[in-house]
């Protein structure tokens, strides 16, 4: 019998897809979920100076409050996390946000 291993958000919250790079975040203020897909052809900016190759900067604001999120995140040219911060709100895992969307569907 094969267990997913949980993912480990303290970690790396972002899942790498091909072309994009997806993160599932929860608004600290009113509870609304997200999910971003993030081009790394033309949203992730490219460093030239230290270790990491790409940078992002994203704001996200919900439909159910102002409150903004800003995530920051360095990336190594192998788009592993070496670093990230999020404000307004947290991390969550891909399952949790299709639980939550499941629960607003039966609505």
């Amino acid at each position: 019998m094969f267990w997913k291993k949980k993912k480990n958000l303290g970690k790396n919250p972002f899942y790498n897809q091909r072309d994009y790079i997806v993160i599932y975040v929860q608004c600290d203020n009113c509870g609304e979920v997200f999910r971003s897909h993030i081009r790394k052809s033309s949203e992730l900016f490219t460093n030239f100076q230290g270790k990491a190759s790409y940078i992002l900067k994203k704001e996200l604001i919900g439909s159910k409050c102002q409150n903004r999120i800003n995530i920051y995140a360095e990336f190594t040219s192998g788009f592993k996390p070496l670093n990230f911060e999020i404000s307004g709100g947290h991390f969550i895992t891909k399952e949790k946000y299709e639980e939550h969307e499941q629960k607003e569907e039966e609505k």
